[in-house]
């Protein structure tokens, strides 16, 4: 195990996870889960130490569970469970290749955690608009919009509370990623150590788009805009939100992250 670099990718539900691992997993250097059965080839199912997300709620939920974070005080945080987690992964990694990565959305909870047990694993956390990650989110949870905010802000702050004791985090938002996806796949691959490489992965660019489309609409019909007012206070939202460098008065801009 101590000659394997483990690279960790988390990140809010629909937030393009998937699409990094798929992307990271593809390299000649990356060995990444594939075809495992489970959903999403996620790590979390593939072992025994803790809990999925599910067990807290689910997308759009299990940010709310206290119980659901995890770091390096955690009971769970052992050698031993360090050494289980390598059993039950390796079975899932071709272990010729040296760099082995897992991804799980939690893991944007569970950072300290992860990096207690491997101390040398790189981790890699997906950032993406508030907005689009709750609408995106909504027909698996069926919360509402505002809740799914909510959730989507709470992760966020505790992930960037839980960074600060951390050096070896890249922080990768999907906006930038899918805008210019060779420019930031190639920075991305230096920071970890890996050569760069010609990635056959197809990134769509406009995605976010109909999620803004919608939430747009929501706040110029008039009857709903009170609704709208009322329970979402999107002022309220947009302050927290422009420390990770989103606006909910103008979804599209992006502006430079505060950490």
């Amino acid at each position: 195990m101590n000659s394997k670099k483990i690279i960790f990718v988390g990140g809010l539900h629909r937030s393009g996870t998937s699409l990094l691992h798929q992307i990271l997993r593809s390299h000649p250097d990356v060995s990444g889960f594939h075809n495992t059965g489970v959903p999403e080839d996620e790590g979390q199912h593939l072992q025994s130490v803790y809990l999925p997300a599910a067990a807290f709620g689910g997308p759009g939920r299990f940010g709310f569970r206290k119980d659901a974070l995890m770091d390096e005080n955690h009971p769970l945080a052992t050698t031993k469970n360090a050494d289980k987690l390598w059993q039950e992964w390796s079975q899932y990694w071709n272990l010729d290749k040296p760099f082995l990565v897992e991804k799980s959305p939690p893991n944007l909870l569970r950072t300290r955690f992860l990096n207690q047990l491997f101390p040398e694993c790189k981790i890699v956390i997906v950032l993406r608009h508030p907005i689009a990650v709750a609408y995106a989110t909504k027909k698996w949870c069926k919360s509402p919009i505002p809740l799914l905010i909510e959730h989507n802000l709470r992760c966020y702050e505790q992930f960037f509370t839980d960074s600060h004791s951390l050096s070896n985090i890249y922080l990768l938002r999907y906006e930038e990623f899918v805008a210019e996806p060779k420019k930031h796949v190639s920075a991305l691959l230096e920071w970890i150590g890996l050569q760069s490489f010609q990635n056959s992965v197809r990134v769509n660019s406009n995605v976010n788009r109909k999620y803004f489309q919608e939430w747009q609409n929501v706040a110029k019909t008039p009857i709903k805009k009170s609704l709208f007012d009322a329970f979402s206070n999107y002022r309220k939202f947009d302050k927290r939100a422009s420390r990770f460098g989103y606006s909910f008065s103008t979804p599209e801009a992006l502006a430079v992250l505060k950490r």
